[in-house]
């Protein structure tokens, strides 16, 4: 497959997806990210402002030693937390202090290559690790010891020079605190060892009222781990704060809540792509920026592979490249299966008329395109709407995330689910003031949404709250989360009231056998059936749309064997089928046989799955002659065909016979 002339116009003129991609690099690093920062930022200007006012409290503060530490946990460890510390050390230099230093397990072996690093990172200086005298670090004028004196002294002259500057310069550093503090970090601080924190940690608060040190642990299990290992008598020397950054999964949440639940990018994922992409990161890496990756991915392979990708563009646009489609695009056009659907579905001369007459043609088409347009505009507050309904339910039928319910709406008709059936039921239990609170948080959806029509929907919405607010009593009828119930009921203190629960239940039920409806439960039934029919008008799957293919990634399979590596699967397909990947014509074989012009490793690969547990080397190396055409250094690259075999752990030297291998694979790759 080529870019054709008009995707590669796509990506030079229009870079949508660059600017998408931006956005949710964006969002991850910074926005998520922002309280947090803000959080440690205040920490900072509390800890700090004794030691600039030299006030009394300070003073006492120092006669315990305590050096400010803040208790950052990320969650487990992942790619992503290289890109947080980064983040935080360049809001910390951008607004406190131009004094901060990153430091890893791997490179503090000891308290000397410690001392170095944060010398040599706070100094901006040369570091030479091989150095036999690495007590030393190398300035551009002197070599200085590494010691907390050589620190202090360090920065006793940086914050003096800095208070003799002239205003003008003094001017250019305002966002730094007067006599900024240093804030080392530790990344990593589980794998660092015992002894070099402890001796860090005495060393520093024997030096802390000369030195406004703050230190940042990167906590990836839990705060604990500080008092597991560090003794009473050390920890004791921290003043800690503890911040929890968000989770992994709430930013994937955010990021698909705000980038790809929107019609601010044309380009959309089907349900399989979006599955496989939180399937990686679920179950694989929990990396935010490789789900970032893996969109860039669905972006490129759509554009390469896809030949009317040009028309996957706004809406301002499509018009232009609409009439710029040459005949080979109209064709390509008239192939989409969603196309062909259509026109089945139209009288016989206007589907003449689309499969000979271009111009007709492209009239179809923007319209259709409007159509899929207006879809999403609609399809995006409604699955808003439904999700603040199914997200409050006991169980949560439809699932908790709203990516759940987006993936299980993209598959099929959603109201055709049990899953569904279970949501209108426990919907029809619900009580007035949380059914007066989810029609609120509808009507605001649908009024901040782009779609034009919406206008009776919230009418219609506004008119149920009125009659709610109508009606007399408070919220009765509310149900209780069964899992609570089933909670107390095992644990034997409220069992009474969870009979009570089961027997009101069976006896509403009974009720409404025999009785007429309440007032409240009428209205209660009307609203979930025109939420009912609301999903049903707004929800349909996007492949039931014509020139879905347009706008929709769906190639699950290409993203996947990209994505989700099978290394053992990819090395038995180049041994058994180099053609595979060589693309050389010589190698093309059939019916499972295998060419004789192969690599010696292929050949002797095909070989070895014919054998059983132990092989005769001199009897492999006769089938291999016959295999494959005979020469003076046939023997030589047989042992070195069976010696990669072995390196690669398909074979291993047997005791049991001599001249003999056994084999340590088995079955279907």
């Amino acid at each position: 497959a080529h870019l054709s002339p008009c995707s590669i116009f796509w990506y030079e003129d229009r870079p949508e997806g660059q600017k998408t991609v931006k956005q949710m690099r964006q969002l991850h690093e910074e926005d998520l990210n922002k309280q947090l920062f803000d959080n440690l930022v205040s920490f900072l200007r509390r800890s700090h402002s004794e030691f600039q006012e030299k006030t009394t409290e300070w003073n006492c503060q120092m006669k315990s030693r305590e050096i400010p530490t803040a208790a950052l946990v990320l969650g487990v460890n992942v790619t992503d937390h290289d890109l947080t510390f980064r983040s935080l050390s360049e809001v910390l230099q951008n607004r406190v202090t131009p004094y901060v230093a990153l430091l890893q397990a791997k490179d503090c072996p000891g308290i000397k290559n410690l001392m170095q690093k944060l010398l040599g990172q706070l100094m901006n200086c040369y570091v030479d690790v091989d150095s036999e005298e690495d007590d030393y670090v190398q300035t551009s004028q002197n070599r200085i010891r590494c010691s907390m004196t050589s620190l202090i002294t360090w920065y006793e002259s940086v914050t003096k020079k800095t208070d003799f500057e002239t205003p003008s310069k003094k001017r250019t550093s305002s966002r730094h605190w007067q006599s900024p503090p240093v804030v080392v970090i530790f990344k990593d601080m589980e794998s660092f060892t015992t002894k070099v924190l402890q001796d860090f940690i005495v060393i520093s608060s024997q030096h802390i009222h000369e030195l406004p040190l703050v230190l940042v642990f990167g906590i990836a299990t839990s705060p604990m781990i500080i008092h597991g290992l560090l003794p009473h008598s050390v920890s004791s020397l921290l003043c800690i704060e503890l911040f929890q950054s968000l989770s992994c999964k709430e930013h994937l949440s955010t990021i698909i809540d705000k980038v790809l639940l929107t019609t601010q990018f044309p380009l959309k994922l089907s349900e399989k792509v979006l599955q496989v992409l939180i399937n990686i990161f679920l179950y694989h890496d929990f990396s935010v920026q490789n789900f970032i990756k893996g969109f860039q991915l669905c972006i490129v392979e759509h554009f390469y592979t896809q030949p009317l990708s040009v028309l996957c563009c706004h809406q301002e646009e499509v018009k232009k490249r609409i009439n710029s489609l040459s005949h080979n695009q109209c064709e390509n056009i008239r192939r989409l299966p969603s196309f062909r659907r259509y026109v089945e579905n139209q009288p016989s001369e206007k589907q003449i008329a689309l499969l000979t007459t271009d111009g007709f043609l492209k009239e179809t088409v923007q319209q259709l395109l409007d159509d899929l347009n207006v879809y999403h505009e609609n399809y995006f507050p409604v699955l808003r709407c439904l999700h603040v309904f199914t997200s409050s339910l006991p169980k949560y039928p439809l699932g908790k995330q709203i990516r759940e319910l987006h993936c299980a709406c993209l598959e099929n008709r959603v109201w055709e689910t049990e899953e569904y059936e279970s949501f209108l039921q426990l919907a029809r239990m619900l009580n007035k003031c949380d059914l007066v609170t989810m029609l609120q948080k509808c009507v605001e959806i649908l009024v901040s949404s782009p779609g034009k029509e919406f206008d009776k929907t919230v009418e219609k919405l506004k008119e149920f709250l009125t009659q709610f607010q109508k009606l007399e009593g408070g919220c009765a009828l509310s149900y209780v989360p069964l899992q609570i119930k089933l909670k107390l009921f095992y644990n034997g203190t409220n069992g009474y009231h969870f009979l009570w629960y089961i027997l009101t239940l069976l006896e509403l039920k009974e009720s409404r056998r025999s009785k007429k409806l309440t007032k409240f439960e009428m209205l209660r039934f009307e609203v979930v059936d025109y939420i009912d029919s609301v999903v049903r008008n707004y929800l349909v799957p996007a492949d039931h749309k014509t020139l879905h293919e347009i706008v929709y990634f769906n190639t699950a399979s290409v993203l996947r064997e990209h994505l989700n590596a099978a290394p053992r699967v990819a090395l038995h397909t180049a041994l058994n089928n180099p053609y595979c990947y060589l693309k050389s014509q010589a190698l093309r074989s059939d019916g499972g046989s295998i060419s004789n012009k192969a690599p010696d490793i292929c050949i002797v690969y095909k070989l070895h799955l014919e054998c059983g547990r132990l092989i005769n080397l001199v009897d492999w190396l006769e089938v291999r002659k016959d295999a494959s055409s005979a020469s003076s250094c046939s023997h030589a690259r047989f042992i070195r065909a069976v010696s990669e075999l072995e390196l690669l752990g398909f074979i291993k030297p047997s005791k049991q016979k001599t001249d003999h291998v056994a084999r340590l694979t088995w079955g279907g790759c």
